[in-house]
């Protein structure tokens, strides 16, 4: 199947720019971050969104069952 490659292989780099750069697939690999960030930011905003939906129509649901148990009226 083939041979393994042995050997340890660390990444050192000498300064920042280079950490950015990333062998120059830094553009790929800190926009690929990026659009994973927002991409869960935004799904987290999307989430509250639909509870706070959900909380506003069970508030006005409920409101609406207290107001027709008053209006009952027993015979």
């Amino acid at each position: 199947m083939g041979s393994r490659i042995k050997g340890n292989y660390t990444m050192n780099w000498n300064s920042w720019s280079e950490f950015f750069s990333m062998g120059g697939y830094g553009f790929y690999v800190w926009g690929s971050y990026l659009v994973s960030f927002i991409c869960i930011a935004g799904e987290i905003w999307i989430l509250l969104s639909r509870q706070r939906t959900l909380q506003k129509y069970l508030g006005q649901r409920n409101e609406l069952n207290m107001r027709e148990k008053k209006n009952e009226t027993t015979s």
